[in-house]
């Protein structure tokens, strides 16, 4: 076998690597100093407004969806969305998320051994209702400010109460609908 191809690439790291160091180099040598003013006058700057303050994420209530919410279209999307890190068998193992069977009804941080984030450990003592379920899964980092989840959210209220009687689904006495 040829070294040619051995030699193009060492080349190329060789050549980005000097460039690397000559912009590092170059940039510690010539740094330009921060003005304190600005350098050309255009006169008064305007007034800043006082910025509007952003409305919190208004979630839709979920009871009057979940009437006509489709659990087998829930477990589809839950399959494609949440099974890379839980699990939905009763007596599961937990992945990088908690085993979610039982979920609706059950307290937050309630399986044991689990390593939950402080966020959710502080709501141990309140339950995962129908509308905790639907705020969380809308975007759970607005939710639960400091959650560990890396979960952007399900943006359509009907998808979400989709999944939502899916995770209802699971669990040998679901909880009664709203």
């Amino acid at each position: 076998m040829s070294l040619e191809f051995n030699k193009t690439a060492a080349a190329v790291l060789t050549a980005g690597i000097t460039f690397m160091v000559a912009g590092l180099v170059g940039e510690f040598l010539v740094s330009a100093p921060r003005l304190h003013t600005a350098a050309i006058a255009t006169g008064e700057p305007p007034a800043a407004e006082q910025p509007a303050t952003p409305a919190g994420p208004t979630v839709e209530p979920i009871g009057p969806l979940l009437a006509s919410a489709d659990a087998a279209a829930g477990r589809q999307m839950a399959q494609r969305l949440c099974a890379s890190c839980h699990t939905f068998t009763e007596g599961g193992n937990n992945g990088v998320g908690p085993n979610l069977w039982g979920i609706v009804g059950a307290n937050h941080a309630r399986v044991e051994g689990f390593n939950y984030s402080q966020a959710n450990r502080a709501l141990a003592d309140k339950p995962w209702d129908y509308e905790a379920l639907n705020a969380f899964l809308q975007r759970p980092a607005a939710a639960m400010p400091g959650t560990r989840m890396a979960f952007a959210g399900i943006r359509d209220p009907q998808q979400r109460a989709n999944v939502i009687a899916y995770l209802r689904s699971l669990d040998a006495n679901p909880q009664p609908l709203p």
